[in-house]
């Protein structure tokens, strides 16, 4: 069963307190989290992360006795179920990989800037919810519900980025007259089939060659100018 989600538990592990304290007021600011505990040293980060658990832990890399991998290293073994934020002066690209192949949900660069702290508080919590919905309420995910948790946008969301004078309606309509045409059409062809302009066809007809979802060759014919043909690509 889910735990109880909100506010979600937070643990800043960081050895400079003037440092840990700006993060803790950072947090305080995103509504949904709590801070639970601020740890210095390794003892003090094994045993709070033990006892306390927390849904996430901002994790500095460097320690007087241990580094930020290190520990991830040993969260990943203990305390599975607890996400981490790097947040680091360590711009090292192996640092960086270390992290992420340890499954790191971001890694943030000191001197942290608010507005990009709080985007991936808020990222997080998104993730959270959407992760306790699909766990109460499916024993699997289809490929929609991977897109949310990964962070990608929804397909509405996407069709909303298509350009000035193409709809989404309209393309599909054109789409799928070309994809039922194997030997190619005209873009005159084309808009007799759709109800529309030879201009409004070649129109979304050019926007389909831009995509990669059809090709266009010339036709040349016995009189008049050459024509561009418009055939669906098989994928």
């Amino acid at each position: 069963m889910a735990k109880s989600q909100f506010p979600l538990h937070l643990l800043i592990v960081e050895d400079d307190i003037r440092i840990a304290e700006i993060n803790r007021r950072f947090v305080e600011k995103v509504s949904g989290f709590s801070v639970v505990a601020i740890a210095t040293t390794r003892e003090e980060a094994h045993e709070q992360i033990t006892c306390l658990q927390p849904d996430l832990i901002l994790l500095d890399n460097y320690f007087p006795d241990m580094t930020g991998i290190e520990l991830l290293k040993w969260i990943r073994e203990e305390v599975p179920e607890s996400d981490v934020i790097m947040v680091t002066a360590a711009k090292e690209i192996h640092v960086l990989k270390q992290a992420m192949k340890r499954g790191i949900f971001d890694y943030i660069v000191k001197p942290v800037m608010f507005d990009r702290f709080k985007e991936t508080l808020l990222k997080y919590k998104q993730y959270k919810e959407t992760i306790n919905k699909l766990t109460c309420t499916n024993e699997w995910v289809d490929q929609e519900g991977i897109d949310r948790l990964l962070g990608k946008e929804p397909k509405a969301k996407q069709e909303c980025h298509l350009p000035k004078g193409i709809d989404q309606l309209t393309l599909k309509k054109v789409l799928l007259v070309i994809q039922q045409h194997k030997k190619g059409l005209t873009a005159e062809e084309v808009g007799k089939d759709i109800g529309a302009s030879r201009t409004t066809a070649r129109r979304y007809l050019e926007y389909l060659v831009s995509t990669f979802e059809i090709d266009a060759d010339l036709a040349y014919g016995s009189v008049g100018r050459p024509e561009r043909i418009y055939r669906y690509v098989n994928h």
